[in-house]
Protein backbone atom coordinates (compact mmCIF):
# COMPACT_ATOMS: atom_id res chain seq x y z
CA UNK A 1 0.00 0.00 0.00
CA UNK A 2 1.44 3.62 -0.79
CA UNK A 3 1.68 6.50 1.43
CA UNK A 4 0.12 9.32 0.93
CA UNK A 5 2.66 12.43 1.47
CA UNK A 6 1.72 16.11 1.31
CA UNK A 7 4.83 18.34 0.92
CA UNK A 8 5.60 21.65 -0.09
CA UNK A 9 7.68 24.68 -0.10
CA UNK A 10 6.90 27.60 2.12
CA UNK A 11 7.75 30.68 3.70
CA UNK A 12 9.02 31.11 7.09
CA UNK A 13 5.55 32.51 7.79
CA UNK A 14 3.73 29.40 6.72
CA UNK A 15 2.70 30.46 2.80
CA UNK A 16 3.26 28.53 0.31
CA UNK A 17 3.21 30.94 -3.21
CA UNK A 18 5.89 29.54 -5.44
CA UNK A 19 6.19 32.20 -7.94
CA UNK A 20 6.68 34.90 -4.79
CA UNK A 21 9.30 31.95 -2.99
CA UNK A 22 11.10 32.40 -6.42
CA UNK A 23 13.25 29.24 -7.24
CA UNK A 24 15.22 27.06 -4.94
CA UNK A 25 18.70 27.22 -5.03
CA UNK A 26 20.55 24.12 -7.36
CA UNK A 27 21.53 21.66 -4.21
CA UNK A 28 17.08 22.33 -3.20
CA UNK A 29 16.45 21.30 -6.90
CA UNK A 30 18.73 18.24 -7.00
CA UNK A 31 17.06 17.03 -4.12
CA UNK A 32 13.67 17.60 -5.45
CA UNK A 33 14.35 15.73 -8.89
CA UNK A 34 15.87 12.81 -6.92
CA UNK A 35 12.78 12.85 -4.26
CA UNK A 36 10.16 13.33 -7.69
CA UNK A 37 12.13 10.25 -9.36
CA UNK A 38 10.95 8.10 -6.09
CA UNK A 39 7.72 8.72 -6.24
CA UNK A 40 5.11 6.49 -7.55
CA UNK A 41 2.64 8.87 -8.64
CA UNK A 42 1.35 12.46 -8.07
CA UNK A 43 -2.30 14.46 -6.60
CA UNK A 44 -2.86 17.20 -7.92
CA UNK A 45 -5.75 20.13 -7.45
CA UNK A 46 -6.78 21.96 -10.27
CA UNK A 47 -4.66 25.40 -9.25
CA UNK A 48 -1.90 23.24 -8.93
CA UNK A 49 -2.01 20.54 -11.92
CA UNK A 50 -2.16 24.01 -13.99
CA UNK A 51 1.02 25.52 -12.57
CA UNK A 52 2.87 22.51 -12.83
CA UNK A 53 2.10 22.04 -16.30
CA UNK A 54 4.35 24.09 -16.92
CA UNK A 55 6.63 21.07 -17.04
CA UNK A 56 5.00 19.68 -20.08
CA UNK A 57 6.84 21.58 -22.73
CA UNK A 58 10.40 22.00 -22.86
CA UNK A 59 11.67 25.75 -22.51
CA UNK A 60 14.38 27.37 -24.16
CA UNK A 61 15.86 29.02 -21.14
CA UNK A 62 16.08 25.71 -19.17
CA UNK A 63 19.34 24.56 -17.81
CA UNK A 64 19.87 20.64 -17.63
CA UNK A 65 18.28 20.67 -14.07
CA UNK A 66 15.02 22.15 -15.31
CA UNK A 67 15.13 19.09 -18.03
CA UNK A 68 16.25 16.43 -15.76
CA UNK A 69 13.45 17.90 -13.70
CA UNK A 70 10.89 17.89 -16.37
CA UNK A 71 11.55 14.09 -17.41
CA UNK A 72 11.06 12.63 -14.15
CA UNK A 73 7.63 14.44 -13.34
CA UNK A 74 6.23 13.92 -17.15
CA UNK A 75 7.29 10.12 -16.20
CA UNK A 76 4.53 9.77 -13.60
CA UNK A 77 1.29 9.23 -13.28
CA UNK A 78 -1.03 12.27 -11.75
CA UNK A 79 -4.40 12.23 -10.78
CA UNK A 80 -6.18 15.26 -11.21
CA UNK A 81 -9.18 16.14 -8.69
CA UNK A 82 -11.43 19.29 -10.02
CA UNK A 83 -15.04 19.99 -10.85
CA UNK A 84 -13.88 22.54 -13.31
CA UNK A 85 -11.37 20.84 -15.44
CA UNK A 86 -12.69 19.16 -18.47
CA UNK A 87 -9.24 17.34 -19.59
CA UNK A 88 -6.14 16.93 -18.66
CA UNK A 89 -2.31 15.88 -20.38
CA UNK A 90 -0.15 13.15 -20.56
CA UNK A 91 -0.04 10.91 -17.95
CA UNK A 92 -2.73 12.21 -16.15
CA UNK A 93 -6.09 11.05 -15.26
CA UNK A 94 -8.98 13.51 -13.90
CA UNK A 95 -11.21 12.73 -10.83
CA UNK A 96 -14.68 14.19 -10.98
CA UNK A 97 -16.65 12.48 -8.71
CA UNK A 98 -15.96 10.39 -5.65
CA UNK A 99 -12.35 11.87 -4.35
CA UNK A 100 -12.19 9.51 -1.35
CA UNK A 101 -12.98 6.26 -3.35
CA UNK A 102 -10.47 7.25 -6.28
CA UNK A 103 -7.60 8.21 -3.78
CA UNK A 104 -8.24 4.64 -1.85
CA UNK A 105 -7.93 2.60 -4.83
CA UNK A 106 -4.67 4.47 -5.93
CA UNK A 107 -3.06 3.81 -2.44
CA UNK A 108 -4.45 0.66 -2.85
CA UNK A 109 -2.44 -0.41 -5.95
CA UNK A 110 0.40 0.97 -5.51
CA UNK A 111 3.35 0.71 -3.08
CA UNK A 112 5.40 3.61 -2.13
CA UNK A 113 4.95 7.23 -1.93
CA UNK A 114 2.18 9.44 -3.80
CA UNK A 115 2.81 13.12 -3.54
CA UNK A 116 0.19 15.71 -3.10
CA UNK A 117 0.25 19.08 -3.75
CA UNK A 118 -2.20 21.49 -3.20
CA UNK A 119 -3.11 22.61 0.05
CA UNK A 120 -7.04 22.70 -0.58
CA UNK A 121 -7.03 19.25 -1.89
CA UNK A 122 -4.55 18.62 1.02
CA UNK A 123 -6.90 19.66 3.23
CA UNK A 124 -9.80 17.44 2.16
CA UNK A 125 -7.82 14.49 1.89
CA UNK A 126 -6.80 14.77 5.56
CA UNK A 127 -10.27 15.58 6.82
CA UNK A 128 -10.76 12.27 5.40
CA UNK A 129 -8.25 10.61 6.76
CA UNK A 130 -5.76 9.55 3.84
CA UNK A 131 -3.13 11.80 4.57
CA UNK A 132 -0.47 9.70 5.92
CA UNK A 133 2.08 12.11 6.27
CA UNK A 134 3.18 15.98 6.24
CA UNK A 135 6.49 17.65 4.86
CA UNK A 136 6.99 21.03 5.44
CA UNK A 137 9.76 22.71 3.61
CA UNK A 138 10.77 26.01 5.10
CA UNK A 139 12.31 28.85 3.21
CA UNK A 140 14.46 31.35 4.75
CA UNK A 141 12.07 33.82 3.32
CA UNK A 142 9.15 35.94 4.98
CA UNK A 143 6.28 36.68 2.77
CA UNK A 144 3.13 38.10 5.18
CA UNK A 145 0.71 36.86 3.02
CA UNK A 146 -0.69 34.10 0.28
CA UNK A 147 -1.84 30.47 0.57
CA UNK A 148 -1.07 29.10 4.02
CA UNK A 149 0.06 25.43 4.06
CA UNK A 150 -2.80 23.99 5.99
CA UNK A 151 -5.73 25.57 4.41
CA UNK A 152 -7.72 24.81 7.63
CA UNK A 153 -7.30 23.92 11.50
CA UNK A 154 -4.07 22.02 11.50
CA UNK A 155 -4.61 18.33 12.56
CA UNK A 156 -2.88 16.92 14.95
CA UNK A 157 0.99 16.16 14.35
CA UNK A 158 3.68 14.89 15.59
CA UNK A 159 6.91 15.79 14.44
CA UNK A 160 9.12 12.41 13.11
CA UNK A 161 11.89 13.79 11.60
CA UNK A 162 13.97 16.99 11.05
CA UNK A 163 16.59 17.92 8.41
CA UNK A 164 18.92 20.43 6.40
CA UNK A 165 18.13 20.46 2.75
CA UNK A 166 21.05 22.09 0.39
CA UNK A 167 22.51 25.41 1.91
CA UNK A 168 19.19 26.73 3.84
CA UNK A 169 16.06 24.59 3.60
CA UNK A 170 14.72 22.82 6.57
CA UNK A 171 12.48 19.73 6.19
CA UNK A 172 9.75 19.06 8.58
CA UNK A 173 8.37 15.77 8.73
CA UNK A 174 5.31 15.02 10.72
CA UNK A 175 2.64 11.91 10.78
CA UNK A 176 -0.79 12.49 11.88
CA UNK A 177 -0.62 12.18 15.88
Amino acid sequence: MAKLVFGLMQSLDGYVDHLKLGPPGPLVSRHFIEHVRNLTGLVYGRRTYEIMRYWDEDQPDWDTEDHDFAAVWRSLPKLVVSRSLKSVGPNAILVTGDIEAAIRRLKAERSGEIDVAGPDLARSLADLGLIDEYRLYLRPVVLGHGKPFFSGPRPALRLVASDLIGEDVIRLTYAPA
